[in-house]
């Protein structure tokens, strides 16, 4: 397929034309866009919803939320390597995927995560029975281990986000510094722990439905 933001917004729509929750997973290296591009297309689709439903028929459930808190990195003795595919909830995450595709609540309540405090916050996105389409991102959504294999089986499909490699860098640095590091830490913590955890993903860039290339994801509007 041409691959534009267009196509992108119809090719989510789809996932859902039988009537039944879809889950969209995006997934990505660090800084390569994925929540600009789940909140680009979720902003779309609410803007023009399937007939009969509302705005509320599209949901965003970022995987961040199922960070480990520095409480419980501290114990396991990982907070310098926080971001790593150990130092979160995969269990979690893949029972809340599994209870989204069960479509029996009227409220589900995931995790979200503070950026400022770098810490996840229970219960701030409520996904309502009205929505057909979750979209879902998050580093690991591909990597086929123990901890994270249930995750993917439980995704109608995962595309990847393949931002060139020096402008995900920029964007990174960037955005830890907003968040309050020093540009000094922040191009440590980028060019270290991040690119570390960067090299895992990209391993599992293969196993993706559909790679977003760069030409699109630069075109989106600032996350």
């Amino acid at each position: 397929m041409t691959c534009t933001l267009t196509d992108l917004i119809a090719r989510a729509r789809g996932l859902v034309s039988d009537g039944r929750r879809a889950v969209l997973g995006i997934a990505g290296q660090p800084g390569a866009g994925k929540s600009t591009l789940a909140a680009a297309l979720v902003t779309a689709l609410a803007a023009d919803p399937l007939p009969g439903h509302g705005a509320d028929w599209v949901a965003h459930v970022p995987m961040d939320g199922f960070h480990l808190a520095d409480a419980e990195l501290d114990r396991l003795g990982l907070r310098d390597r926080k971001g790593a595919p150990d130092t979160f909830d995969a269990y979690g995450y893949a029972a809340l995927l599994r209870r989204l595709h069960d479509d029996q609540d009227p409220m589900i309540y995931a995790p979200g995560f503070e950026r400022v405090l770098e810490q996840p916050i229970a219960g701030a996105v409520g996904v309502p029975r009205a929505a057909r389409l979750v979209v879902t991102e998050g580093n690991y959504l591909l990597v086929d281990d123990a901890r994270w294999r249930p995750v993917r089986a439980l995704l109608t499909e995962v595309w990847y986000t393949d931002l060139d490699a020096g402008e995900r860098l920029r964007r990174l640095v960037e955005r830890h510094v907003r968040f309050g590091k020093a540009q000094a830490d922040a191009v440590a913590w980028a060019t270290g722990t991040d690119e570390r955890n960067a090299a895992l993903i990209a391993s599992t860039r293969e196993r993706a439905d559909l790679l977003v290339p760069d030409s699109v994801l630069r075109r989106l509007p600032p996350g």
